[in-house]
């Protein structure tokens, strides 16, 4: 076998710490995956424990019961453990397999999940890395890449196809915000060092920190009402992703709100 692409992760995992992007991918890409022929899906560096690709599985069966999902990891002992819960649980369509970049799968996947695997790689590989992805996904796929904390209380992530990325996605638990800037760490390794004066993603940023301030008094009613009217407000000077299934305001009441990427594409 040839030697995977990419590099070994820390293999920090934790059970639920995915629950936030496996809902919007679940809640927003059902039809790419009801509607594929023997679609697949690869959840690509899942770390030390199988949990976050079991859960993924579980998660997308209910909205797309024939889809297959395969576990990729680099290292041996990662992908051995995950073999083996997998013959113990009887879980038809769940498979582990060693590799990286590459995906080491029989056919173009309908959806790859990627997340917290590029933390550790340079800007330029990290944009390489969507490159190769995208270019290995089925027509119609979707890559969804991102970052998040420990216990999945903040994430972020962005929505690519075959021709790049689509949109992005902040989401958090509105309790535990300060304000919404505190999710620019968590931006992809493509972002993270752009937020600066000057960039879009840090316009951005500072716009919803305003709007958060002006929904100020809206905590009366609890942390979701400020998030969400905090987001309608961003709407009026942000273009935010409104149309269902990827907004309005019942995603914005999970603590979620999606952006074309051209609202924080890097450059002037």
């Amino acid at each position: 076998m040839a030697k995977p692409l990419g590099a070994v992760t820390r293999g920090t995992t934790a059970p639920n710490r995915l629950r936030r992007v496996d809902r919007w991918i679940a809640a927003t890409q059902a039809g790419r995956l009801r509607a594929a022929d023997r679609p697949l899906a690869v959840d690509l560096g899942y770390g030390a424990s199988p949990i976050t690709t079991v859960e993924l599985y579980r998660r997308l069966r209910r909205v797309a019961p024939g889809l297959e999902v395969a576990g990729v990891e680099i290292e041996p002992e990662r992908v051995a453990a995950g073999r083996a819960f997998a013959e113990r649980a009887g879980l038809d369509g769940l498979s582990f397999r060693r590799g990286g970049f590459e995906l080491p799968v029989d056919r173009p996947p309908v959806l790859v999940r990627a997340f917290n695997v590029l933390r550790q790689y340079e800007e330029d590989a990290a944009w390489r890395a969507w490159h190769d992805l995208c270019g290995r996904l089925a027509p119609g796929g979707v890559l969804v890449e991102g970052t998040c904390d420990e216990i999945g209380r903040r994430a972020v992530w962005v929505a690519l196809d075959r021709d790049g990325p689509r949109t992005i996605t902040f989401a958090t638990l509105p309790a535990s915000l300060g304000k919404p800037s505190d999710l620019a760490e968590r931006l992809p390794k493509t972002l993270i060092h752009r937020n600066v004066p000057g960039e879009r993603v840090h316009a951005l940023l500072n716009d919803f920190d305003r709007c958060w301030a002006v929904a100020a008094p809206h905590s009366a009613f609890g942390p979701r009402a400020r998030w969400v009217e905090a987001v309608a407000l961003l709407a009026r000077v942000q273009p935010v992703v409104t149309r269902a299934p990827l907004g309005g305001r019942r995603r914005w009441r999970l603590g979620e709100v999606t952006l074309p990427w051209t609202a924080v594409a890097p450059g002037p």
